[in-house]
C-alpha cells in the first residue's frame, strides 16, 4: 500500500475519507461524530468518536489538532505510534486529550507523551501520571475516625474502618517516611496524626505486642541509640513532645543525612553522627536522660547500652532494648540468645523487667525494657 494522501476534512456524518487505509479520515466515522481531523498516517473511523488507528496501515502520528478523541467506542486511542490491525491509534493530539474516563492512552496514560491530561468523552481527570498522582493523602479523617489514647502517654489510636497506632504530628503536614496522616477536628481545633507502622518500628511492634511500659512520657528525655534514618525518631519525637528532646545517636553518614532531614522539621531532635560504642566522643552534647533506646543490632549491643547508660543515663532510668538473634549469634536458638543477652546486661548494672518478642512483625527479635541500677559506690 502506498503513502497515505492528503484528502480534506471531510463533511460530518459518512466514512469520510476511508479513515484508517491511507487516506485522511474526514470527520467521518461509520455514524458517529470523529475527531478533528484523522492523523497523517490514515487515521480512520471505526467506532465512536475518532476512530482507531487504521486496519494494515500504521495508526496516525497525532490524532489532529484538538487531539481527536480516538478510539473504538468512545476509548482514547492507545497512546503508540504504530496501529497495526485496530490495534493501536496515534498520540491522542496536540493537546493529548485522553479518553474513557480521563485515562485514554497506552496503559492507561492517555494524552501527549503518555501524560493523562484531562480527560475525554467521559471526563475526569488523569491525574498527575495518569493515575490520580499526588502524595498519599490520609485517612480522610473527621466523622469516620476517632482517635482515643493509648495507655503509654503520648501513644494514640485511630478506631476506623482499619484500626491504626498514630502519634500526634509535630510538625503538622509533613510525612517523615511516605506514612498517611489522619486530620480530626477537636473542640474546632484541627490535629494531625501520623500512622505508625508497626512493620517498619521495632517500638510500634513492642507497643502493640503488649509492652507494659516503654518509659517515654511526654517531658521526657530520650537517648536513641541506632537511629537510622529517622523513622522512630520521628515517632518518639512526637510522643516527648516540644517539652522533651530525643538525642538520636546514628553511626552511617548516609542514614545520618536523613536523620539531619528529620532534626531539621522537628526540633526536639539532635542527631550525632557517631559510633554509639564511643560515647566521650559526643559527652558535650548530651545530658542526663530518663530513657535509652537501642535498635543497634550489633554483637556487643549489650555493653554498647551499658557504656552509654553509665554516661548519660539518670539514676532509676530506664532502657529498651531491641535484640535481634541473628545478629548475636545466629546458629543459636533465639531464646537462648535472649537469655544471655539479659544475663550480660545483668552482669552491667543494668536490671531487666520484662521481655517480649515481637511476632508477627519481626521474627526472631526480642524486646527487653528494664531500669538502670547504680552502683552503690560512685566511679573512679
Amino acid at each position: 500500500m502506498g503513502r497515505p494522501g492528503f484528502t480534506p476534512r471531510g463533511d460530518r456524518g459518512g466514512r469520510g475519507g476511508r479513515g484508517g487505509f491511507g487516506d485522511r479520515g474526514g470527520r467521518g466515522g461509520f455514524g458517529d461524530r470523529g475527531g478533528r481531523g484523522g492523523g497523517f498516517g490514515g487515521r480512520g473511523g471505526f467506532g465512536g468518536r475518532g476512530g482507531r488507528g487504521g486496519f494494515g496501515d500504521r495508526g496516525g502520528d497525532r490524532g489532529g489538532f484538538g487531539g481527536g478523541r480516538g478510539g473504538f467506542g468512545d476509548r482514547g486511542g492507545r497512546s503508540s505510534f504504530g496501529g497495526g490491525d485496530g490495534d493501536a491509534g496515534g498520540r491522542g493530539g496536540f493537546r493529548g486529550r485522553g479518553g474513557f474516563g480521563g485515562r485514554g492512552g497506552f496503559g492507561g496514560r492517555g494524552g501527549f507523551g503518555g501524560r493523562g491530561g484531562r480527560g475525554g468523552d467521559r471526563g475526569g481527570r488523569g491525574g498527575g501520571r495518569g493515575r490520580g498522582g499526588g502524595g498519599r493523602g490520609g485517612f480522610r479523617g473527621g466523622k469516620k475516625v476517632f482517635i482515643e489514647p493509648h495507655r503509654h502517654e503520648g501513644v494514640f489510636i485511630a478506631r476506623g474502618k482499619e484500626d491504626a497506632l498514630v502519634t500526634k504530628n509535630l510538625v503538622v503536614g509533613e510525612s517523615v517516611y511516605g506514612e498517611k496522616r489522619i486530620s480530626v477536628e477537636e473542640n474546632d481545633v484541627k490535629m494531625e496524626y501520623r500512622v505508625w507502622n508497626p512493620f517498619r518500628s521495632k517500638l510500634a511492634a513492642a507497643i502493640l505486642g503488649g509492652v507494659d511500659q516503654i518509659h517515654m512520657p511526654p517531658g521526657s528525655k530520650v537517648l536513641y541509640l541506632g537511629a537510622a534514618s529517622g523513622t522512630t525518631v520521628s515517632h518518639v519525637a512526637d510522643i516527648v513532645g516540644p517539652e522533651g528532646l530525643v538525642y538520636a545517636v546514628e553511626f552511617s553518614h548516609r542514614s545520618g543525612r536523613d536523620l539531619i532531614g528529620v532534626a531539621q522539621k522537628r526540633t526536639n531532635v539532635i542527631p550525632i553522627i557517631e559510633d554509639a560504642r564511643h560515647p566521650h566522643k559526643y559527652r558535650m552534647l548530651v545530658g542526663m536522660v530518663d530513657t535509652i533506646f537501642a535498635d543497634v543490632a550489633q554483637p556487643d549491643q549489650a555493653r554498647i547500652v551499658a557504656i552509654n547508660a553509665h554516661h548519660f543515663l539518670k539514676n532509676g532510668g530506664h532502657f529498651v532494648i531491641s535484640i535481634k538473634a541473628n545478629c548475636i549469634d545466629s546458629t543459636a536458638e533465639p531464646e537462648a540468645v535472649f537469655a544471655g543477652e539479659v544475663e550480660k546486661l545483668k552482669q552491667e548494672r543494668l536490671k531487666p523487667q520484662e521481655q517480649i518478642t515481637l511476632e508477627p512483625y519481626e521474627r526472631d527479635h526480642a524486646v527487653v525494657v528494664g531500669m538502670y541500677r547504680p552502683p552503690k559506690k560512685s566511679e573512679g
